[in-house]
């Protein structure tokens, strides 16, 4: 992978302008590249697929690289998907979650080559509680085969889009996977493991985001019930739950990359901050989820009064709305001091992603981008 600016990095994000990354045959790389260029940003897009678009994606992911590799996408160092193997879809467009045959994880993982770096995926996709479990036969491999598949071409599973109905029994298979990417060929560079949103689309213990008026005014007491300032990661299964305590103490233990969203509307800040301390800034990336448009995957979205999160129809959260600049502001807003800010804004994943060595020296002009 070509080495990128050390500028911060937008790990997870569906939209800038009005522009739909999911709709990739239509996406303009040299754009994109520009405009991340004048929000002094790296962008991994990430998209959604669906199965019938498959053969499209090949396409597009070979003009990535044939951009890349002259040169001209200096600040877009990777492509990721979110999805297609998901328990529970939650806000993603329920036509792009499907579970590939072993055929077609075979041509996903070499897109590795041409630079996808990720892919989201549930760890209990396969269990009688997803939302996959009935199309599931012979033809549809297991993880202890897909994740190698995967990692032999750089490509990194992202954790995420969990079932409820089990929470201990999901956190064990987080640590399964975690598990056979640490022992299997990894011809990639940085994190063999990230995750998908830290507390959001899992079982939680806990109430992490406070989105409306009605809640809002219960925050301060509900937060002082939790007591933050004590959480440890021994107690965080009885905390916050079995899923979210597995994925935090991998992540502090280096084998994990997390995300977790800084906008305090996925996730209430101060958790934020607290959960990105406990895992270490090192070990953690800010992601936005963002998209800056009504559309998202082909599907129309909508807005409320109460936040600025982007919904679907019913209700369900689809993806966020606020930039890695104003994600960065907040995060300050929580004393996070200025080296573990650029750890969570573009050190970990630029490490994690294998796209550029950590300097001390450039981290003042990094941040100064966002600010």
């Amino acid at each position: 992978m070509n080495e990128t600016p050390a500028l911060p990095v937008e790990v997870h994000c569906h939209g800038f302008g009005e522009v739909d990354f999911s709709e990739f045959a239509n996406l303009d790389l040299v754009l994109l590249d520009r405009r991340s260029a004048e929000e002094g940003v790296v962008c991994i897009p990430t998209l959604y697929l669906h199965r019938s678009a498959l053969e499209k994606f090949e396409w597009f992911m070979q003009r990535y690289a044939d951009l890349r590799r002259n040169g001209k996408l200096p600040h877009i160092p990777g492509i990721a998907l979110e999805g297609p193997l998901l328990a529970s879809h939650g806000g993603t467009p329920e036509a792009t979650v499907w579970a590939p045959t072993r055929h077609e994880w075979e041509r996903l993982a070499r897109l590795g080559d041409l630079g996808l770096v990720y892919t989201v995926m549930s760890p209990d996709a396969f269990t009688t509680a997803s939302g996959l479990y009935d199309n599931l036969d012979d033809r549809h491999p297991r993880l202890d085969w897909i994740v190698p598949q995967l990692l032999a071409h750089g490509v990194r599973p992202a954790l995420g889009h969990f079932t409820r109905q089990d929470p201990a029994a999901s956190a064990e298979l987080v640590r399964d996977i975690v598990d056979i990417a640490w022992q299997s060929e990894w011809t990639g560079s940085g994190a063999r493991v990230i995750t998908d949103h830290l507390f959001n689309d899992m079982p939680l213990n806990i109430k992490h985001a406070f989105r409306t008026s009605a809640a809002r005014a219960r925050r301060e007491s509900t937060l002082t019930a939790y007591d933050l300032p004590n959480w440890t990661l021994a107690d965080m299964d009885q905390i916050a739950g079995p899923v979210p305590a597995a994925i935090m103490n991998e992540a502090a233990a280096g084998r994990i990359a997390a995300c977790i969203n800084f906008d305090g509307e996925h996730v209430d800040l101060a958790i934020a901050a607290r959960a990105a301390e406990l895992m270490g800034h090192a070990n953690t990336m800010l992601m936005t989820d963002r998209c800056d448009s009504a559309r998202i995957g082909g599907q129309a979205l909508h807005q409320t009064d109460d936040n600025g999160l982007w919904y679907q129809d019913g209700g369900i959260v689809a993806a966020g709305s606020q930039p890695l600049a104003r994600q960065t502001r907040n995060a300050q807003g929580q004393g996070v001091a200025a080296d573990p800010l650029w750890q969570l804004v573009g050190g970990t994943a630029h490490r994690a992603f294998g796209t550029q060595a950590d300097g001390p020296g450039l981290r003042p002009a990094a941040l100064s981008a966002q600010q």
